[in-house]
């Protein structure tokens, strides 16, 4: 079955060009124009990978992905015409899996569009032929349905999220530095840089520490990477 993608830009040649590439690679790809057009597509349709440009009208991108995330955790990649980093980690704050700054190379797209779902199916792969639930003091975490609860209330991790956590908890006291991290969690040839690690580790202690500037989970090993205590 081919992997459904939604495409959303306001720039109608860019949206006509990533979907002829990913139509050729064999892919099913809708496509919105503004902001409001993504989200209740989004809504109605189950989609394997969200592509969202951060201008748009009527409701701007980072706002259809931090209320994409109040349902979904399908993965999204965001796209900005902006190159300062600040912009880049915004969109990673309001869960975003990925960022590409415009413009950009369609290869460098496709590798990172693939990187994720190879992911992604990896992930499901395993969690269909283990049904297990692992529990460390009040942390639980459910590795198929991909639930996790504190103190029995759920908390909503995204995709990465999860991995980050349900990787850490079943290797607890291993040190895993930030490449280690990207590859394991993102794929081998995922073009991005280490800070993307540093920022889902952040928004990740945000959820599930009681106070993330004294965490009592996921530790930093100063120098080298993280590790959940």
């Amino acid at each position: 079955m081919p992997n459904k993608i939604l495409v959303v830009d306001d720039e109608k040649l860019i949206v006509k060009g990533i979907k002829f590439s990913l139509v050729q690679d064999g892919m099913e790809v809708d496509d919105a124009y503004d902001g409001e057009e993504a989200l209740s597509l989004i809504k109605n349709n189950d989609y394997d990978l969200i592509i969202l440009d951060v201008m748009l009208p009527k409701m701007n991108g980072l706002e259809v992905c931090q209320q994409t995330r109040e349902f979904s955790q399908v993965p999204i990649i965001m796209l900005t015409a902006k190159g300062e980093d600040m912009d880049k980690i915004m969109g990673l704050e309001f869960g975003a899996d990925d960022y590409i700054t415009k413009p950009f190379n369609i290869l460098e797209l496709k590798a990172r569009i693939k990187a994720i779902l190879r992911r992604s199916i990896k992930v499901n792969t395993v969690s269909d032929k283990v049904n297990s639930v692992l529990n460390i003091r009040n942390i639980k975490v459910e590795t198929e349905s991909r639930r996790v609860f504190i103190d029995n209330k759920e908390v909503n991790l995204t995709a990465k999220e999860f991995d980050i956590l349900l990787l850490l908890m079943k290797n607890s006291g291993k040190v895993y530095s930030r490449d280690s991290l990207l590859k394991i969690i993102w794929g081998e040839d995922y073009p991005g840089d280490a800070r993307t690690v540093d920022v889902h580790v952040r928004r990740l202690r945000e959820k599930i520490e009681k106070k993330p500037s004294e965490p009592e989970f996921i530790f930093t090993k100063w120098g080298v990477g993280y590790y959940f205590n």
